[in-house]
């Protein structure tokens, strides 16, 4: 598996993220090769988002399509504060 860690701050509600998320993936997400996705969310606010897909090919494939763009854009980025830290790589279970 593929995919990414974001890192950020918000102090939105985790569960008006989750409905976002939830619009993503039935929107653009499940067609696009997504396997899951979990947040931690601390006290101080920083968010931290993995995202796992079935291979590097469905990820990038997915980031690079206009769809994907706008919806981070308008949807998501607003609701983070700061600068946004991207981590990509290959997810192994230990």
């Amino acid at each position: 598996m593929y995919g990414t860690v974001m890192i950020s701050r918000s102090s939105t509600p985790i569960e008006v993220m989750q409905a976002l998320l939830n619009e993503w993936r039935t929107t653009i997400g499940d067609a696009a090769g997504f396997v899951d996705q979990r947040a931690l969310v601390t006290d101080d606010g920083r968010v931290v988002m993995c995202v796992r897909f079935r291979d590097r090919a469905a990820y990038e494939a997915l980031a690079d399509h206009p769809d994907q763009d706008t919806w981070w854009r308008e949807k998501l980025a607003p609701l983070l504060e700061g600068e946004v830290t991207w981590i990509d790589g290959d997810w192994h279970d230990l």
